[in-house]
């Protein structure tokens, strides 16, 4: 790794500090815009983080425009197989900064190679997500990855372990460790004032595999949609529209879990929050109808709810509170809260325990962005590291093989294995295609 990769910000100060001081060709003070050198109030270019866009969907729009808004970070590159995504990317971006600067890739290795570029916001579909959080690691960037994190146990595995060995920032996007209404819950929980926690609720949506490949349609060209990027460690299939328009969860080639990631890859994880659980996970899942019931090592369940059609019919406890709600109870009360911002406690008492704070949706990423880039500058561990999505995200992954098995799987967190179950141990990963090939 080079020292510029490894130190971008300061190397980059130090570099313009010692050109002045020795007169070295670097644009006169005159030549040099307000901004650039930090003057009324802006970020002196020297001290910006600056940030690479890989895959720019609708949800990538809400994590970018929270990003463009932070004075210290400056877009300056987006990477979408998708000729129509890469050009809106581009409008928002530019118009955002009101000029025309931002540079557009079809291959975000491409965008990686560029030395330049400190960050990586990662927004494409569950396939690529692992694969593109290691490929900018290893080429010296910090990543801020959307999630479900991995598309796989093992993909989880080596994401959180190149990390590690490549010393790198990673921030998963559970942005709901960043929001207070959560982070008060979680606190609760913890304090002991709700007595010993004996279960811990998550909704999920209810698990799905669909079963009815879409039909091929002529592929487009590699310009307009590069169809094979967009596959990427997928296995091979015609190329069908819906797809890339965003048809493609519930597939099992290109889905985490059955779906049942989208939501307890945020539900799962407060609830191992609140577990005191960000090294380990359940060692028990056993699937019904309406939920799956976890256990862990010292008796805490953890039941994931389901819900009955994705923002369809829900399980009472969770129909006030917005999506994404959590429960967590114990022998003396119980708190639960929700995206909608609200808190509700039993008994009631428990209120005086709860800090005023400013109702924030639970789809803010806005504090979860600035916690990253906070931890870019100082190389300390993010809210959402490599080490909580690991355990968090296996622990989901576990869940639903136990929904896909339709059998009760045990789990050993140490070995991160599943106990005397081949079949379930097969699950852990899938055969990755070369895409280059």
């Amino acid at each position: 790794m080079s020292k510029q990769a490894a130190q971008p910000l300061s190397s980059r100060r130090s570099f313009l500090k010692q050109s002045l001081a020795t007169g070295a060709a670097v644009p006169l003070p005159w030549m040099v815009s307000a901004s650039a050198l930090g003057l009324g109030g802006a970020v002196a270019a020297s001290e910006r983080i600056t940030l690479g866009v890989i895959g720019i969907g609708s949800r990538c729009r809400y994590d970018l425009k929270a990003m463009l808004a932070m004075p210290d970070v400056r877009c300056v590159a987006i990477a979408d197989v998708q000729a129509s995504r890469r050009e809106a990317g581009k409008a928002l971006v530019d118009e955002h900064y009101g000029n025309k600067d931002c540079v557009l890739y079809r291959d975000f290795r491409e965008l990686l190679a560029r030395k330049d570029i400190d960050a990586v916001l990662i927004a494409t579909g569950d396939r690529w997500h692992a694969p593109a959080s290691i490929l900018a690691a290893k080429a010296g960037k910090d990543v801020y990855s959307e999630k479900p994190c991995g598309l796989t146990i093992a993909w989880c595995q080596e994401l959180a372990d190149v990390m590690k060995a490549t010393k790198r920032v990673f921030q998963a996007g559970t942005q709901r460790r960043s929001v207070p209404n959560f982070q008060q819950a979680v606190q609760l929980a913890r304090s002991g004032k709700l007595g010993k926690i004996h279960t811990l609720y998550a909704s999920v949506y209810m698990p799905q595999l669909a079963n009815d490949w879409l039909p091929g349609e002529p592929t487009p060209s590699r310009d307009v949609c590069d169809w094979n990027l967009w596959l990427g460690p997928a296995p091979w299939r015609p190329y069908n529209s819906k797809y890339v328009a965003g048809r493609w969860r519930g597939y099992w080639d290109f889905d985490s879990g059955a779906r049942l990631l989208d939501w307890g890859a945020h539900t799962v994880d407060l609830c191992q929050w609140a577990n005191d659980a960000d090294d380990t996970m359940p060692v028990e899942y056993e699937p019904s109808s309406d939920k799956i019931t976890c256990r862990y090592a010292n008796g805490v369940k953890l039941v994931l709810d389901f819900l009955k059609t994705p923002f369809g019919e829900r399980p009472g406890w969770i129909q006030r509170l917005g999506t994404c709600p959590v429960r967590f109870v114990g022998d003396e009360g119980w708190v639960e809260t929700g995206d909608s911002g609200e808190i509700e406690v039993h008994p009631a008492s428990l209120k005086s325990e709860l800090k005023q704070f400013e109702t924030v949706a639970g789809l803010d990423v806005s504090a979860h962005a600035r916690n990253f880039f906070d931890c870019m500058r100082s190389r300390s561990q993010t809210a959402a590291n490599p080490q909580v999505m690991r355990h968090s995200h296996i622990a989901c992954h576990a869940a639903a093989l136990s929904w896909i098995l339709n059998r009760k799987l045990t789990f050993d967190p140490a070995k991160e294995a599943f106990v005397n179950d081949d079949e379930a141990n097969s699950l852990r990963s899938r055969p990755a295609r070369d895409y280059d090939a």
